[in-house]
Order: structure tokens, then C-alpha cells, then sequence
């Protein structure tokens, strides 16, 4: 299976609570930092939830 790289680029303050649980899930709780999951329908499907608060690292 193929992973995937998350780095946190935008700040959580004042978003939604369901965007803060999603950053939560995939274990994003502060600025620039970086985690690797691999690339499920679940994991892209909460990417794309807060895909304006992340980058994906090649």
C-alpha cells in the first residue's frame, strides 16, 4: 500500500470542531508537523476534509 505524507500548513483556531477532530484523527495537533499514513479511502477522504489546512509532501 502506497503512504502518504501530511504536513499541517494552516492553523486550527477557529475552524469547525468536525475540521479539529479530522486534524485530530490524523494525528496533526500542531503547525508543521509531518505524518505519514498509508493512502486508504479513509485516510484520503479525511485529506480531503481539510485539504485547505494541509499539504501533501512528496
Amino acid at each position: 500500500m502506497s503512504k502518504v505524507k501530511i504536513k499541517q500548513v494552516r492553523s486550527r483556531i477557529g475552524r469547525p470542531k468536525d475540521q479539529k477532530l479530522t486534524l485530530d484523527a490524523l494525528g496533526l495537533r500542531k503547525m508543521n508537523r509531518i505524518v505519514e499514513h498509508n493512502a486508504t479511502p479513509q485516510i484520503m477522504g479525511m485529506i480531503k476534509k481539510v485539504k485547505h489546512l494541509i499539504a501533501i509532501i512528496d
